[in-house]
Order: structure tokens, then sequence, then C-alpha cells
């Protein structure tokens, strides 16, 4: 297996495991912390990540890129990012400090925020590091990392949860745990390469990092306030319950978008490649929504199918009011899973600031969506506003592919129907069939409906398999764009 193939299977593999751990970790503090208590820690969360775009500025991309380019140079490089990324994460405390008290928050959830800022220095600075690594193509190191980092802080989380002293300031300590680990690990895994010099930081011609970073900046301020608005609405309107309940389903849909980001990674490179062909373009393209659409449809409707057992065997019955929210977001998962091809094609092509738009303007419906929606019909108002913007953002990357390739809807439908179909057919069998046997039973069931119905439209034949297998094995790896992060 080539260097390229390795790293793309350690980092896909240790994204799975870090997924588990992290979805059974949540479940059980779900289900210890009770809803409300849910939502203040989904909620402090939830701002430490959005502030943490300022700790980093988009700097971080720009490294990755120049280090894979030249790596003779990593350690100049390095320090000239650090030598922002200081002054980012000053900025990004000071945001972390004043943003809550703007917002309203009660003085308890300030704190706890405030608690938090150690989680967004450590998670920026090993963002960083793993950066370099990531461009000298050794992401064994980041795989190891990210899962050891997680299964710390749920270790931490557990002992904490199971002992008299058990507190969300406990529990955002315990977490700090993983993200500190992460930052000493990979910083030592520079040092041994690069010295111990690298760490120090230079600010020596830094306007050109932040020139370049500015855009990658600009899409993940546009990708946090999409991803958070609607739970900084639902607090500000309805209270912390709410966020609690609403975080459930949150953390159950958008879990399984490692998947296409796994993928894209593999495609993006391939994309490239063939910017200047066209015809191969828009067949790679179709063969991206093919495989993704078989991905995605089982999961879509198989979790909607199911909504109503997941969250009551998984998270207990004080979460029922998360059911609704989840049927209806589960959905958007379409197309999210959809658009990664659209934004991995415009990047490819020199269209990246077409896309940076898009997504800017899928971060104004996604808010104006927010604050008619929840105040009107409460915590499912949130799940609608994520559909409309998503389908938003995916037409408006659709109309913007035009510039390249030219796919007509009946060519779309004819390469992703066959998928959707069987999806449809599994849910309708598993709702029947989840009355007469237990629902755990259906499960398998629906799998084999799933591909029965896949073989039987042509969606799942040997040749489609075996050619997008190719692709992948073609291009084992490549940078994730910035803007589908």
């Amino acid at each position: 297996m080539s260097t390229l193939a390795k790293n793309t299977a350690f980092l896909t593999g240790a994204s799975i495991l870090q997924k588990i751990v992290a979805f059974v970790y949540f479940a059980i503090l779900a289900r210890f912390l009770g809803v409300t208590d849910t939502g203040v820690y989904f909620l402090t969360l939830a701002v430490i990540t959005s502030v943490a775009v300022f700790a980093d500025l988009g700097v971080t991309s720009v490294l990755i890129r120049d280090v894979a380019a030249n790596r003779s140079e990593a350690r100049s490089i390095l320090q000239k990012t650090l030598g922002v990324k200081w002054i980012a994460i000053l900025l990004a405390i000071i945001i972390a400090v004043a943003f809550p008290t703007v917002l309203g928050f009660d003085s308890s959830n300030i704190v706890l925020i405030w608690l938090a800022i150690p989680i967004m220095i450590a998670d920026s600075l090993s963002l960083t590091f793993y950066g370099v690594l990531r461009g000298m193509e050794e992401l064994r190191y980041e795989s190891l990392g990210i899962f050891v980092g997680q299964s710390l802080s749920s270790i931490v989380g557990l002992l904490v949860v199971f002992s008299p002293m058990k507190s969300i300031a406990l529990l955002i300590i315990a977490l700090a745990t993983g993200s500190i680990w992460n930052a000493i690990f990979s910083g030592v895994q520079v040092v041994r390469r690069l010295g111990v010099r690298s760490m120090v930081p230079s600010s020596k011609n830094v306007r050109p990092v932040l020139t370049a970073a500015f855009p990658f900046f600009l899409a993940a301020v546009f990708v946090k306030i999409y991803s958070y608005v609607d739970s900084f609405t639902l607090k500000s309107v309805i209270g912390d319950s709410a966020v609690g309940l609403y975080s459930v389903a949150y953390k159950l849909t958008y879990a399984f978008q490692f998947l296409p980001l796994a993928f894209i990674g593999a495609l993006y490179p391939r994309m490239s490649s063939l910017a200047n062909n066209p015809v191969d373009l828009k067949k790679t393209f179709l063969d991206a929504e093919w495989y993704l659409a078989m991905l995605m449809a089982p999961i879509v409707f198989g979790i909607a199918a199911l909504a109503p057992e997941i969250v009551h065997t998984v998270y207990g019955s004080d979460y029922a009011g998360s059911i609704t929210p989840l049927l209806i977001l589960i959905f958007v998962l379409v197309p999210i899973f959809f658009d990664f091809p659209v934004g991995s094609l415009l990047n490819a092509t020199g269209h990246q600031m077409t896309k940076t738009k898009i997504m800017g303007a899928t971060m104004l419906i996604n808010f104006a969506a927010n604050m008619i929606l929840i105040p009107w019909i409460g915590i499912p108002g949130a799940s609608i506003a994520a559909m409309i913007s998503f389908t938003s953002m995916f037409l408006m990357g659709v109309w913007a592919l035009r510039r390249k390739i030219h796919v007509t809807i009946g060519e779309w439908i004819r390469t992703v129907g066959g998928f959707i179909l069987a999806g449809f057919v599994m849910m309708v069998v598993v709702l029947v069939l989840k009355s007469i046997v237990p629902w755990i039973a259906t499960v398998p069931i629906g799998a084999i409906v799933f591909v029965s119905v896949s073989i039987g439209t042509r969606s799942l034949t040997k040749k489609h398999w075996v050619h997008v297998k190719t692709l992948i094995l073609r291009r084992s790896y490549g940078a994730i764009p910035a803007s589908n992060a």
C-alpha cells in the first residue's frame, strides 16, 4: 500500500473510532446530566468552537499547503504561523470572554465558557502542529492523537459522571485533558522533526500569510455561524432545555459528516487533475454523487424509520422531545452529502471564492430562517431552518457548476435516484415491521431490502463499484477543501 493510501486509511479509521467513542460518551452524559444540563454543556462547547476560528484565522490551511510544497522551509513556515497564531489566540480569548455577555448569558454559563478557554487554546495549537505533520504526509500521528485524545477525555469524563462530585465544570476540565494531550503530543512530534527552534514565533513577513489565509478564515466563520446560530437562538428564545433536546438530534445527524469528508479527501486531487477536462470531470462528479448517495440513503432513511426507538433506547424517555427535530434534521444529510462533490469541484477548478460566497449566502439564509422559525414553532424550527439553508447551498452550488460542467436533472436522478428509492422502500418496510418484531431485528432486514432494491434498479452493479474503487486508489489522499470543513 502506498504512503498516501496508508495516510487515508489511518485518518479514516481513527475518525470512525473517535466518532464511535464520542457518540457513546455523549449518550451517557445526556442520560446522567438530564436535558437542561446537557443543553448547558452543549452550548458551552458551541461557543468555544465558534470562537475558535479567531484563534486560527485560517493560517493552518496555508501552513499545510506551504509545508507540502516546500518541506525544507517547514521550520520558518511554522515560525511565521506561530507569530500570527499567538496574537490570534489572544484575540480569541478576548472574544470568548466578551461573547457570552453580549448574548446575555447568565453568570453560570459565562463561568463555564471561561473555563473552556484552555480547550480552545490547546485545540488551536494542536491544529497547527498536526498541520505541519499533514504537510509532511505524516498522518499516522494525527490519527493516533485524535483517538487517544477522545478516549482520554471520555475516560476522565466518565469518572466524573460516576463520582459524587459530578458537575458540568468538571466535565469541561475532563474534555480539556484530551485537548491538552493532543497539543503536547503533536508538538513533541513536530519538535522531533524540526527542532525546538521551530517553536519560536516569528513576526517577519507575516502579511502574505494573513492575506493567503483570509479566504479560509472567512469560510470558517460562515461555517461556524450557520452551524451554531440555531443553538444560540434556542438558548435566547426558549432556554437551556431546548438546547439539550436539540443537541441530541444535532449530534446524531452531524456525526456522519466524516464519511463524505473522508471520500472528498481522495476525490479532490482527482478533480484538480481534471480541471481542464470537462468530460472526465463530469463523469467523476457523477461517480462521486453515486458513491455518496449509496452511503447517505441507508443512514438517512434508516434513522428516520427508527428515530423514536433510537432516542428512547440511547438517551432515555426524557429526550422524547428530540424525536421530531431528529426526524426533520436527519434529512439535512441529503443536501450536505450531495454538496461535498459540488464544493470540491468548485475549489478544484479555481472557483473557491464562488464557494465562499455561497457559504456566506447560506449563513444569511440560515440566520434569517432561525430567527423566524424558532420563535414561531420552537425546536423543530431549528431543524427546518437547517433543511432550508443546506438545500439552498446545494442548489446554489449546482447552479455555479454550469461554468465547468453541464449535468442535467435527468442525469443526476439516474445516478442517485435508485439509492433514494431503495432508502425509501427500506424505511417503509422497517416502519411496518417494527410493530411486529423487535425494532433491532429490523436493522439487518432493512439492509437486505436496501441492497436488493439498489441491485434491482441497477444502481448497484459491479461496474459501478469497480470504477469508484479505482478512483479512490488512483488518488488516495488529498487536502480536504477548507470550504467543506
